[in-house]
């Protein structure tokens, strides 16, 4: 069964707790900076944006991936970055129209959203 991560902008409050939570899971730290959730801000609107890896269809990162270090698991749907594979190159970074997919600079790798393999929160 394919999975989705259901992001309503309409009640987003900008409190980044979603990125924190993110982070946590994902890195074991709370740190924003870390998160695979991005929160864009506004000011002029007074609006905040919650915006994560959307797992297109097109999956243009998957496609310009030298190295096809990004995988589709047929189980969630998910893209996902294989690390053992990935060498930090950041095309994938170039190739997502919607800037989805990060560089870590930690561990020299790029990371996305894999809906948390599949149990996302």
């Amino acid at each position: 069964m394919l999975r989705s991560l259901h992001i309503d902008p309409e009640k987003c409050t900008g409190c980044l707790q979603c990125e924190m939570a993110c982070s946590l899971e994902n890195e074991g730290v709370f740190n924003t900076a870390k998160s695979r959730i991005k929160v864009f801000t506004f000011h002029e609107e007074g609006r905040f944006v919650p915006y994560t890896c959307t797992q297109c269809d097109e999956a243009w990162c998957m496609h310009a991936c030298p190295v096809e270090a990004i995988k589709l698991n047929k189980l969630t749907g998910a893209k996902e970055v294989v690390e053992s594979i990935c060498v930090g190159c950041k095309v994938c970074t170039i190739a997502c129209p919607f800037g989805t997919v990060n560089y870590n600079e930690d561990s020299g790798k790029v990371v996305k959203c894999d809906l948390c393999g599949g149990e996302p929160e």
